[in-house]
């Protein structure tokens, strides 16, 4: 799979360490920074990766911030991006099987790197349902894009 991962200086840390996660399962991915430690802003990041994923460059996106939240909020205000905030694995699984997320946003300071890993496993390992309720919900959240 194609994922593209991004991240501020609050979430560069464990942006790494999920990025080698990646390898070791044998994904494709493209870094969209942050490349260091130094301040910078989730806006850009999160952009980047979510332009990305919503051109089909990349299959899926990996955001990381210092809460998640900021990351997550960003890469929704790209059209046909449904990213998810998720700090536990069923929220992970179901944000694929019932929303067909294709953005995990993550935040470093709320959670270890140990279940940030294992919810990345998780969201990776599962698929959009494709029931109907949940396609018809898909729909009407497309129509407020205007897609």
């Amino acid at each position: 799979m194609r994922i593209a991962i991004g991240a501020d200086h609050a979430g560069f840390h464990l942006k790494e360490t999920v990025a080698e996660l990646l390898g070791e399962l044998g994904h494709e991915y493209h870094d969209f920074g942050a490349y260091n430690a130094e301040p910078s802003d989730y806006p850009d990041s999160a952009r980047a990766v979510a332009e990305a994923v919503a051109q089909g460059d990349f299959e899926r996106g990996i955001l990381v911030c210092g809460n998640g939240i900021g990351a997550c909020i960003t890469a929704n205000k790209v059209p046909d991006i449904r990213a998810a905030l998720c700090h536990d694995t069923l929220s992970a699984r179901q944000s694929r099987e019932n929303l067909d997320a294709n953005v995990l946003c993550l935040g470093e300071r709320i959670i270890g790197a140990e279940l940030a890993l294992e919810i990345v496993r998780v969201w990776l390992a599962a698929d959009f349902s494709g029931l109907e309720r949940y396609r018809r919900r898909l729909a009407k959240i497309a129509e407020l894009e205007g897609t």
